[in-house]
């Protein structure tokens, strides 16, 4: 049986002006992924709709953990910014390619390579 813990968090970092990378520490499922897509809402909210996402620290993620990803993906292009996926877990990366998640959002092996992905591209424009 997979032991799966019911804390969440999420420590910020700003390396670049309007660039947000949110380290996710802990398990992603039904109990956490509303605390996840709150504060990575919160985030955009803020400003800061330039995020990427450090997986690299969780060790699970159910189609709930999946879902928020989504939504926070629609929020910051509504917010006229993006998401990038970084340092993606084996698991997490075979369930982004097997539903096609992994079409949409940016995947980048590390925070570094998704840091200088996103200070290269331009912020898209908010949808109206």
């Amino acid at each position: 049986m997979t032991d799966v813990s019911h804390a969440l968090h999420l420590t910020v970092q700003h390396p670049r002006p309007g660039l947000t990378i949110a380290t996710v520490l802990g398990d992603v499922d039904l109990r956490t992924a509303p605390t996840l897509r709150s504060e990575a809402l919160e985030i955009i909210q803020q400003g800061h709709p330039r995020l990427a996402l450090d997986l690299s620290q969780v060790g699970f993620c159910d189609s709930a953990g999946l879902s928020a990803i989504i939504g926070i993906w629609h929020a910051a292009q509504e917010a006229g910014g993006s998401l990038s996926l970084a340092d993606v877990p084996d698991r997490l990366m075979r369930m982004l390619s097997m539903t096609g998640v992994v079409s949409l959002l940016p995947v980048h092996a590390t925070t570094a390579d998704a840091v200088a992905a996103m200070t290269d591209s331009p912020p898209t424009s908010a949808k109206r």
